[in-house]
């Protein structure tokens, strides 16, 4: 099964993970009751009548319920389905989303990050414009690049990162000089 077809089998599963939490719970069967008083052909209660002293209305102490072991499995339905993301090896990633997992090799992960990088860079929240503190990022030395001339004086410059692979950068002619003049300062 190639990556496509395991991130195709998450999301799908998430969808329907999704789609069964929205959909509203089932209704529990009713509660047949064995109690005397609730017979046909048993009497009717007698109304309550207070006795001197007594205070009708006020409510009692509440007390504390603990959740049915129903009640807990229905939250833990309804609750979000969570990614989490481990490495059982030097040269893959394991992914689970909902009890379904993916196994990555490393072409794998490079396919996702590619992915993921395209999908981000459509997205309407930009990333911020300045670098945060305590960003944590692994830097490539001396990175392979290649560059390309368009017809209108843009450059394409292409690096090559370790982790995030090929990153490719358009730059017009003023952002040239101003990037030659920035990496050329002293």
């Amino acid at each position: 099964m190639n990556l496509h077809d395991q991130l195709g089998a998450l999301e799908s599963s998430l969808d329907a993970l999704l789609q069964s939490a929205a959909r509203p719970a089932a209704v529990s069967p009713a509660v047949v009751s064995t109690d005397e008083s609730t017979r046909d052909d048993a009497p009717a209660p007698l109304p309550y009548r207070a006795t001197d002293g007594e205070q009708v209305g006020v409510p009692a102490e509440p007390k504390e319920l603990k959740p049915t072991a129903e009640a807990e499995a229905q939250a833990e339905r309804e609750a979000p389905p969570t990614l989490t993301v481990s490495r059982p090896d030097r040269d893959a990633i394991e992914m689970s989303i909902a009890g379904k997992s993916v196994l990555l090799s490393p072409e794998g992960v490079s396919e996702l990050i590619q992915e993921l990088s395209n999908v981000r860079a459509s997205m309407s929240a930009e990333q911020p414009m300045g670098v945060a503190p305590g960003w944590r990022f692994a830097a490539t030395k001396n990175p392979v690049m290649a560059v390309q001339k368009h017809a209108n004086g843009d450059r394409l410059l292409i690096m090559r990162h370790t982790g995030h692979g090929w990153v490719p950068f358009t730059f017009s002619p003023d952002m040239v000089v101003e990037l030659y003049a920035m990496l050329t300062k002293r």
